[in-house]
């Protein structure tokens, strides 16, 4: 393993897809992350780990666990058959990035006023109503006192 690998990937011919944590990442900790990934330790052998279920889809749930780990931060040496990063695997074409260059394409232009719909400044301003006057007199207003004949 190389130095600074916190995992390892491969296949064995007896257990089938394999794992081991490095020797400088704590025992419990390799552990919880490959349990966690679907792994199962193999009797006989502390630091080895196999796929539980290997023929249930086995090399595409060993390339999400190289992925997975990868993703937390961890740096993972894998077999070319199980590195999804790998440029000599390629399941599907890679895809352009076009759709978020066509929306960023979109927001710049909507960000932007068109020249065609200039704003052309009022020549006269704005007609305006006046406020009447406030009256010189109250109004007489009659309040009922509440009781009733």
């Amino acid at each position: 393993m190389a130095p600074g690998t916190h995992f390892a990937f491969g296949t064995h011919p007896e257990h089938g897809f394999v794992a081991a944590p490095a020797a400088t990442m704590p025992a419990h900790v390799g552990a919880w992350f490959l349990t966690r990934e679907q792994f199962e330790p193999v009797p006989g052998h502390p630091a080895l780990f196999r796929l539980t279920e290997p023929g249930r889809d086995g090399a595409r749930r060993a390339r999400q666990a190289v992925n997975d780990l990868r993703a937390l931060g961890y740096t993972v040496d894998a077999d070319l058959r199980l590195d999804p990063g790998s440029p000599s695997r390629s399941a599907r074409p890679a895809r352009s990035h076009a759709l978020s260059e066509r929306r960023a394409r979109l927001a710049q232009a909507a960000a932007v006023r068109s020249p065609q719909h200039r704003a052309t400044p009022p020549t006269t301003a704005p007609a305006t109503q006046p406020i009447p006057p406030k009256p010189a007199y109250a109004p007489t207003v009659h309040l009922h006192t509440g009781r009733s004949r």
